[in-house]
C-alpha cells in the first residue's frame, strides 16, 4: 500500500515511563543521522532510554518500507522530539503516619524518517505560479522548499 507524494513517515511512542530530560539526552545524539548509523549508536549507548527509542526507530523504518516502499539504506532521521507526558503521582508511607509524594514522569517520543531517494519537491512546482514581482516569487519558492 504505497502512498503517493509522501516523503516522511513517523512513529509515535506515548506514555513511556521515563523522564523527558533523560530521553532527550539520547534523542539529541541521533537527530539527523542515517537509519543504519542510528541503530548502531543506540545499541552501543549505555542508557536505559535507548531501548524504547530503538524500538521506535525500528517501527519508523518498518512504516517507511511498508507505506513508501523505500530501502532502509536511504532513510535518515529527519525529526526526533521528546515531549513530557502525564505524571503519575503516588504517596509513599513513611514513619509516624506520614507520607511523602512520589512523582513518576512519563514522556512522548516522536521519530520522523525521511527517504533521501525521493526528492523533496518537483521542479514543475515552480511553474504553477505566475508571480507579479520578485518578493512574491521568493515567498512562493520559500513555501515550496520548506
Amino acid at each position: 500500500m504505497f502512498v503517493e507524494n509522501q516523503i516522511e513517515v513517523c512513529a509515535l511512542g506515548q506514555h513511556i515511563a521515563m523522564s523527558a530530560h533523560k530521553a532527550r539526552r539520547v534523542i539529541d545524539q541521533i537527530r539527523g543521522r542515517s537509519y543504519e548509523e542510528t541503530l548502531m549508536i543506540l545499541e552501543l549507548m549505555p542508557y536505559r532510554a535507548c531501548y524504547p527509542i530503538l524500538k521506535l526507530v525500528y517501527s519508523a523504518g518498518a512504516n517507511a518500507s511498508y507505506s513508501m516502499g523505500s530501502n532502509e539504506a536511504n532513510l535518515i532521521i529527519s525529526k526526533a522530539e521528546v515531549n513530557e507526558g502525564t505524571t503519575v503521582k503516588k504517596l509513599k508511607p513513611r514513619a509516624r503516619g506520614r507520607s511523602y509524594p512520589i512523582k513518576r514522569p512519563t514522556c512522548h517520543i516522536t521519530i520522523e524518517v525521511r527517504d533521501l531517494s525521493i526528492p523533496k519537491y518537483e521542479p514543475r512546482d515552480f511553474l504553477k505560479y505566475e508571480p507579479r514581482d520578485y518578493l512574491t516569487l521568493t515567498l512562493q519558492m520559500r513555501r515550496i522548499l520548506i
